[in-house]
């Protein structure tokens, strides 16, 4: 299994609508990915703080894709990609990081 991470660095000068990326944005991309049989799950988190008390997120925001194989990710984002990407200027203007990821334990 392989996680899609999309994370959205902490930045005090950034803008992210969580309101508008949980209940518009995420509908959208689990609407169009979990169409194909690969998709395994998502979550999303919000970042709260970093290792010692008081200090920031290092991530406003983080999302977790989770599908059998890389190339299932390809074939159901490639597809949606333009609306995908397209959607971002309405939440962010923060180019997030992106980690493809094997899963070698999850419990």
């Amino acid at each position: 299994m392989i996680k899609i991470s999309i994370l959205y660095p902490s930045n005090p000068s950034a803008r992210f609508d969580m309101g508008y990326y949980i209940d518009t944005h995420m509908p959208l991309s689990i609407g169009l990915l979990s169409a194909h049989t690969g998709f395994k799950g998502v979550s999303v988190e919000r970042g709260l703080g970093g290792a010692m008390p008081g200090t920031d997120a290092a991530y406003i925001a983080m999302c977790h894709l989770l599908f059998n194989s890389a190339e299932d990710f390809m074939a159901a984002f490639m597809p949606h990609a333009e609306v995908l990407q397209g959607d971002m200027p309405n939440y962010t203007d923060i180019e997030p990081v992106i980690q493809i990821s094997e899963v070698l334990i999850s419990e």
